[in-house]
């Protein structure tokens, strides 16, 4: 567990290998006492993303507890029930993409889309990656 002070708040980041999709990460999260990660400025997102690369994963997906599923296009932090006001979307993002399954965007994740850095992305909440739990003390 890394141990992250950002503004006076300690964040205790766990970076979780095994993938699952949303609910699963959600749940194993509260299982163990934690939530999936919110990131609420800047300075949070750059040593999250540091993190995350120091651990030699920059290049993959990482589920937070951001999402719109309650309404769509209104995305709030699951973990603390608070609407997004700090944001480091993608280009292009969010876009509620429709797969031909029917399954829209709905979930927030870190993803390096373009060599740009973890920017967030919303994609299906089926989607089976990697994700962080975090624990404020």
């Amino acid at each position: 567990m890394e141990h992250i002070n950002v503004h006076n708040v300690e964040i205790n980041y766990t970076l979780f290998c095994p993938q699952a999709n949303y609910f699963r990460a959600t749940q194993y999260c509260r299982f163990h006492g934690m939530h999936l990660a919110s990131i609420n400025s800047q300075e949070e997102n750059d040593k999250l993303e540091k993190y995350i690369k120091d651990f030699g994963f920059g290049h993959e997906h990482f589920w937070t507890s951001g999402t719109d599923l309650a309404d769509e296009g209104n995305f709030f932090w699951m973990s603390t029930g608070r609407p997004i006001t700090f944001t480091n979307w993608n280009a292009g993002e969010p876009n509620n993409f429709e797969y031909e399954n029917g399954e829209q965007e709905n979930c927030m994740e870190l993803w390096n889309r373009d060599g740009k850095g973890l920017k967030w992305n919303d994609s299906p909440c089926s989607f089976e990656t990697y994700f962080v739990c975090e624990v404020q003390q």
